[in-house]
C-alpha cells in the first residue's frame, strides 16, 4: 500500500494496553486452537474493483483476524444469495480489510493474519472466534431474530463491531431496526472526542467533525443523501462499547481506496488509524 507521502506518527501504546492486549491475543489462540470455519473468499458487490490478490502468507495464522460480517440484505429480498456473496455485505471486501491489516502490521506489534475472515452468524458458533468485526453498507443490513440473538451473545461475551458504510436518514432506519434486535434494552449513544476509542494507538482528538467521504462522491461527484457526520455506539453495563456506528461516513471506502492518487490522502490516512484504534481497542477491552 502506498501513502503517496504522507507520514503517519502513532504514539507508544501504554503498558496497560500492551498486557491487556497480550492477554487478547492468548484467548484468541485458544481459541483458534479448538477449530474454527476455514479462510474463503466470496465474490464482491463491487466487483474487480474491491478485490485483491491472495498474499503468499494466507493461510498462516494470526492473533488478530479482520472478522467481515456476512448478513441478508433488505435490497436483495428474503432469500439466500448472501450466503454467497455478490451482496452489500461485500462492499469494501476484501481489498478494504486487507489495507487496513497492512496499517495493524505496520503500526503494531500485534501478529495479523494478512487476509480477513467472512463471518457468517449461522455457523453455530463460529462466530466466536472472531471477536473483531466490521461490517460495510451496515444501512441494507435485515438481520433475524436468529442473526441478532447470535450477535448479542457474541458481542456480550467481548467481541465488538464496526458498522459503517451508510449514509442519509432511509438507510439509518433500516440500520437501527436490526440493531434494536440486537440490543433492544441498550440506549444507543453519541461519542465525543474523549471517548478511547479516538486514542487508543492514535489521538485523533475531532474524529467526530470528520465526515469520511464515499469514493463515489469523490471521484464522479455523486451524492450520498448525507447529514453531518455521527459517530455513535452502544455500550455494556460496564461501559466498554461493543459496537462502533460510523453513520453517514464511509471509512472502509477509504481503506480500499487507500492507493488510489484521487481519493484525499489525508483521509486515507485519517481512516486507516481509526481503523488501527479501533481493532485496538477491540482487542484490549
Amino acid at each position: 500500500m502506498r501513502y503517496r507521502g504522507h507520514v503517519i506518527e502513532a504514539h507508544r501504546s501504554s503498558l496497560t494496553v500492551a498486557r491487556a492486549l497480550v492477554a487478547a491475543c492468548a484467548i484468541v489462540a485458544a481459541t483458534q486452537a479448538a477449530g474454527q470455519r476455514e479462510f474463503r473468499v466470496y465474490p464482491s458487490f463491487e466487483g474487480d474493483v474491491a478485490e485483491a490478490p491472495l498474499p503468499p502468507d494466507y493461510q498462516v495464522p494470526g492473533e488478530l483476524v479482520v472478522g467481515h460480517l456476512m448478513f441478508p440484505d433488505s435490497r436483495f429480498g428474503s432469500g439466500g444469495q448472501w450466503r454467497y456473496g455478490g451482496t452489500g455485505w461485500t462492499d469494501d471486501y476484501p481489498k478494504g480489510d486487507r489495507a487496513l491489516v497492512q496499517m495493524l502490521r505496520r503500526f503494531t506489534r500485534t501478529n495479523v493474519r494478512a487476509v480477513e475472515q467472512p463471518v457468517n452468524l449461522e455457523d453455530g458458533d463460529d462466530a466466536h472466534y472472531w471477536p473483531f468485526l466490521v461490517a460495510g453498507l451496515a444501512g441494507s443490513w435485515e438481520l433475524t431474530d436468529e442473526h441478532a440473538a447470535k450477535l448479542r451473545e457474541h458481542l456480550l461475551r467481548g467481541g465488538f463491531l464496526f458498522c459503517d458504510s451508510f449514509f442519509g436518514e432511509r438507510n439509518y432506519v433500516v440500520f437501527e431496526e436490526s440493531l434494536r434486535r440486537v440490543f433492544p434494552d441498550r440506549p444507543i449513544i453519541d461519542l465525543t472526542d474523549d471517548h478511547p476509542i479516538f486514542h487508543t494507538v492514535f489521538d485523533l482528538p475531532e474524529m467526530t467533525k470528520v465526515a469520511i467521504p464515499n469514493a463515489n462522491e469523490v471521484f464522479w461527484g455523486g451524492r450520498m443523501g448525507r447529514g453531518p457526520p455521527r459517530w455513535r455506539g452502544v455500550e455494556d453495563e460496564d461501559g466498554r462499547l461493543m459496537v462502533l456506528i460510523a453513520y453517514n461516513n464511509d471509512v472502509q471506502d477509504a481503506w480500499q481506496w487507500a492507493d488510489d492518487p484521487r481519493y484525499p490522502g489525508e483521509l486515507v490516512n485519517l481512516a486507516l488509524r481509526l481503523g488501527v484504534n479501533v481493532a485496538m481497542y477491540a482487542m484490549t477491552h
